[in-house]
């Protein structure tokens, strides 16, 4: 597990480092022969018990990382996205497919005796378990926090819910258009005069995944300070309303509440789409600097010195005129013609792309976001691929999303040291399932 910075020098030595509960450990006491390919997570191993998308987008990252992830599934259903379509390719759910790479999933009936007990023999042999169940479900179980913590002292327990622990919601559902609703995002994202807007993706599930990601590693540093597990409580509601950074800010310091802008920015002018001869383009100018260049290029250097548009402030007051002026020349032009025009110009600018564009843009290509491997039933797949690059170490080679149940008797026998009888019992009693098993 692990260690307390006191025990760190000996441990170099005398092997690798323990927790109470017998967990595996970050740091394994060997010598590297090679550190460019020892990966931060390395050693850890997770215990997955969520669904959905905040949960697994978390623990993908941190299999992302070198984690072992094992992703426990209910018998028969699995993950609810393994039925969200189409699409499908095959049986097979994109939305699974785009969140649960670098995982073994386990089929097990939590709510049988047996199938409990399975779940606590993992948890003493995990560094981090992660569920999002309401509230207090689990504990129901014998699987809460306190009863994990009593076999497993070391266990950084990551609970995500919609609302929180404890409070008038909590009991609450968590879904992101819900939450995104209550937070405030929808209030803020839309049409200037129309309707509210729910994001294209589910930002604020996402958002609560990457937090969670973040605070599962902050656990794992703590514990290596303080040899002691934790539990952390991560929400919807709490993460979204975190990120409305200074639309929330402009509320809570000056009481002044929020509107909608559709693609344009309440604070910055010009900032936001303009439709051109094909398509739209966007582009920003922060500083008067910035507007000059912008005016340049355009062909209306009238504006740089005009009494009305000399400052932002003046800008943002007189925002319809101005965009009024600047959508009409750039609808003028196609959007191939005003990339060549912007290029190298120093301000912010680029087009609003399709998927198809998105995966054909050169530096998308560039950054490897587009990560290939092969999948067990339907071949080859593509998702997106992580967002971070390393300069010591390179993220885990992709392995596929795993089919329900695929590792089942694996872990059974591997992680757990169960016989073939004992695994034989548990698959007659439906207790477990493995996948392609008669």
């Amino acid at each position: 597990k692990l260690v307390t910075p006191s025990r760190a020098a000996a441990l170099r030595t005398t092997g690798p480092a323990r927790c109470p509960g017998g967990g595996r450990g970050l740091w394994s006491g060997r010598p590297q022969s090679d550190t460019d390919n020892m990966k931060p997570l390395d050693g850890v191993r997770i215990l997955d018990l969520t669904r959905v998308l905040a949960g697994p987008f978390a623990t993908m990252n941190l299999g992302d990382l070198g984690a072992e992830v094992i992703k426990v599934e209910r018998p028969g259903a699995g993950d609810d996205t393994r039925t969200w379509g189409p699409p499908f390719v095959d049986t097979e759910s994109t939305y699974f497919l785009s969140v649960n790479r670098n995982k073994k999933s386990i089929s097990v009936n939590i709510k049988d005796p047996k199938g409990k007990k399975i779940i606590k023999e993992l948890a003493a042999v995990c560094d981090v378990f992660v569920e999002n169940y309401v509230p207090g479900k689990l504990s129901e179980m014998g699987l809460g926090y306190e009863d994990i913590d009593k076999i497993a002292p070391h266990i950084i327990y990551c609970s995500i819910t919609g609302y929180g622990q404890t409070g008038p919601m909590s009991q609450r559902a968590g879904y992101d258009a819900v939450a995104s609703a209550v937070s405030g995002l929808m209030h803020i994202t839309g049409p200037e005069d129309g309707d509210p807007v729910r994001p294209g993706v589910a930002m604020t599930d996402l958002a609560t995944g990457l937090y969670a990601y973040g605070a599962v590693m902050a656990g794992l540093i703590q514990r290596l300070k303080t040899g002691k597990g934790l539990f952390i409580d991560c929400n919807l509601l709490s993460s979204q309303v975190a990120c409305l950074t200074q639309v929330a800010a402009n509320y809570l310091i000056g009481q002044k509440d929020a509107k909608r802008w559709g693609t344009a920015h309440g604070s910055i002018v010009p900032y936001q789409a303009f439709k051109t001869k094909d398509g739209y383009l966007v582009i920003g100018a922060g500083n008067n600097q910035q507007f000059a260049t912008v005016c340049q290029i355009l062909n209306l250097p009238e504006l740089i010195d005009d009494s009305k548009y000399k400052t932002n402030h003046l800008r943002v007051e007189n925002r319809k005129e101005l965009i009024k002026i600047l959508s009409a020349r750039f609808s003028e032009e196609t959007t191939s013609q005003w990339l060549y025009l912007f290029e190298g110009s120093g301000i912010p600018y680029g087009p609003i792309n399709n998927m198809k564009d998105v995966f054909a843009e050169p530096q998308v290509i560039h950054n490897d976001l587009i990560m290939e491997m092969k999948h067990p039933t339907v071949g080859k797949i593509a998702v997106p691929g992580p967002a971070v690059r390393y300069s010591k170490f390179k993220v885990s080679e992709a392995k596929p999303p795993p089919l329900l149940g695929q590792h089942t008797t694996h872990i059974l026998r591997d992680v757990l040291g169960y016989d073939d009888v004992a695994v034989g019992e548990l698959l007659s009693a439906g207790v477990v399932t493995q996948h392609g098993a008669s």
